[in-house]
């Protein structure tokens, strides 16, 4: 096999092996995925699963940030081109639900599930997480500033906004998931769009 061929079958099999990891994260959690169990499900040695990686735990930040990754495409990837102001996030918005709503992961939004289980725990996986939830915070908050220039005042502070936007999202992913509410999506669309002073839903 030459380097190139076997460049790109690590490279396959590396992703293989985090897209396993995410799904399974989802549902028990990034400190509950285990390296046999993982494994088992992919056919491999435990050795040859953490290999690529170098240790489990860069294999659960490499899960962590294609979770990330995910959210980003589905999300805020539509979003380029778009000039900041009330039209992008409003669709920020939508984008935001929709992917909650019909969500690409079985234990729903992948962040939320992991700061419920990592915001007490120290460690370079709370540090990762917490790099990420400030940058969306601060990318939030940017958004919400830029459309507070066009629309009508007065406006609440934009980190306010983005808190809250953040809180709803929270909220809804519950509802979705936990209570199985088919109106939540709706809902929390509305409540989004008026937190950040846009018109509702049509």
């Amino acid at each position: 096999m030459s380097p190139r061929h076997s460049a790109a079958e690590a490279a396959r099999t590396r992703e293989r092996i985090v897209r396993a990891a995410v799904l399974d994260a989802s549902l028990l959690g990034l400190e509950g995925l285990t390296v046999g169990a993982l494994a088992q499900r992919l056919g491999m040695s435990k050795a040859g699963l953490v290999g690529p990686f170098g240790s489990r735990e860069r294999l659960l930040m490499a899960a962590l940030d294609q979770a990330c990754e995910i959210f980003r495409a589905a999300v805020t990837g539509p979003l380029e081109g778009l000039p900041p102001g009330p039209e992008r996030l409003g669709r920020l918005i939508d984008g935001w639900v929709d992917y909650l709503a019909d969500c690409p992961f079985p234990g729903g939004c992948f962040i939320t599930a992991a700061t419920s289980e990592l915001d007490g725990r120290p460690g370079p996986l709370r540090d990762r997480l917490r790099e990420i939830v400030a940058s969306n915070r601060r990318a939030l908050a940017e958004e919400a500033a830029a459309a507070q220039t066009v629309l009508p005042g007065p406006h609440r502070p934009a980190e306010e906004v983005a808190m809250t936007l953040m809180g709803l999202s929270m909220a809804a992913n519950q509802e979705i998931q936990l209570l199985d509410d088919p109106s939540a999506a709706a809902r929390a669309r509305d409540a989004m769009r008026h937190a950040a002073g846009l018109p509702g839903s049509s």
